[in-house]
């Protein structure tokens, strides 16, 4: 399911994407997808099968791609035309893709439509994604497994399968839509392990008050996402419960300060650490029975460790943020400290809201940004990278 986007940066601007449709079931889902496709900026070529022709009509994905679709390979050469050498399409994204057609292209057997645009783009060598799609009993074929997996060394990268009711079931139009950017996306931090946290925290105050802050999660999942499109493994860390979880990237799920830092300092060995989360810094004196209203009360704050400072000299590159009004000045005593490459300072009034105002502070560098969260991310990584 594609959750709506709050942004109008568009990720896949100026880009053609063939998207290849295969005689699934799920061929029925490509409505949206291409919407989507095209609402991120991408033109889209519809290709279909005669399978998928039984499924859904031509006519709804000239519709959904308003560019006729294409049935069949007439005298144009549509697959030259579009995944030929110097043809005019970005990426051959396939979706659903049955047993039958991983297999057929894993083999090199050419005797549909789309295995016949698949031929072309493998041996031009441009970026195609494929979305599986079948039963769980056939997804767990050796022998489709076995194609599956032979898929990357020909440079197709595979939107893994939502497993469930016994159906290994097309990925999440949003899902779908990352790997695509992240097909084509300069790949800048493949290889690297990126560690994320993001969101609040909450302490407990009693048996049924918490304290907590405004953040909202998205700077951090903006920032996941943009370090996925460019190649990275990423982890976040965060209240999945209250903030959901990001999708394509490993999501561990926390509630309090304490059980974020142990998350975050169990995990092994990140090349990147962005601190986006906004941490408690203190922590209440819990009190043994819920307390009671109508009259006031004073509650003990203790302070809690500093995890940025925990992370320091582990060996990862550090991504700091520092909120007040005074974020400018700690963000440059944040950035003197051990392994802290970039602060990006902002004010009050930015969290939790969709856009803002960030300073980024580098070592003799300082550099006023503004915009969505996404775009802030991916601001927040150039000046990184």
């Amino acid at each position: 399911m594609c959750m709506g986007r709050e942004t109008d940066m568009k990720t896949l601007e100026n880009k053609r994407i063939v998207l290849a449709v295969c005689g699934s079931i799920a061929a029925v889902e490509t409505i949206k997808l291409a919407h989507e496709l095209r609402r991120r900026g991408a033109e889209v070529i519809p290709v279909i099968t005669e399978a998928a022709c039984g499924i859904i009509h031509p006519d709804a994905l000239t519709y959904a791609c308003a560019t006729p679709a294409i049935t069949k390979i007439t005298g144009m050469v549509e697959h030259v035309l579009y995944c030929g050498e110097g043809g005019k399409a970005d990426l051959l994204l396939i979706a659903p893709s049955t047993a039958n057609t991983i297999s057929k292209i894993a083999c090199g057997i050419d005797d549909t439509i789309v295995t016949t645009f698949a031929t072309t783009a493998i041996g031009r060598g441009m970026p195609i994604v494929l979305a599986p799609a079948m039963h769980e009993s056939m997804y767990r074929h050796p022998i489709v497994k076995k194609n599956l997996e032979s898929l990357p060394s020909l440079g197709i990268e595979v939107v893994p399968p939502r497993i469930e009711e016994e159906k290994a079931k097309i990925a999440g139009i949003e899902e779908i839509c990352l790997y695509a950017e992240k097909a084509l996306t300069p790949q800048t931090l493949a290889g690297k392990k990126v560690l994320i946290t993001s969101g609040s925290c909450r302490e407990e105050v009693d048996s049924v008050r918490v304290m907590t802050t405004r953040s909202s999660g998205k700077m951090g999942r903006e920032a996941a996402l943009e370090a996925f499109r460019r190649g990275a493994e990423v982890t976040v860390v965060s209240n999945t419960g209250l903030h959901g979880k990001v999708p394509c990237v490993k999501n561990i799920s926390i509630t309090t300060a304490g059980e974020m830092a142990e998350a975050v300092l169990g995990e092994p060995s990140p090349d990147y650490y962005m601190s986006a989360a906004a941490i408690s810094d203190f922590a209440p004196v819990r009190s043994a029975e819920k307390i009671h209203s109508g009259k006031p009360v004073s509650i003990d704050l203790q302070p809690l460790p500093k995890l940025i400072t925990q992370m320091s000299g582990k060996g990862a590159k550090i991504i700091g943020f520092k909120i007040g009004e005074d974020a400018v000045d700690a963000g440059r005593r944040l950035l003197a400290e051990e392994d802290v490459i970039l602060v990006a300072a902002n004010y009050p009034e930015t969290m939790g809201a969709k856009s803002g105002e960030y300073i980024l502070l580098q070592d003799g560098a300082e550099t006023p940004v503004s915009g969505e969260k996404d775009v802030i991310a991916r601001k927040i990584w150039d000046a990184v990278l």
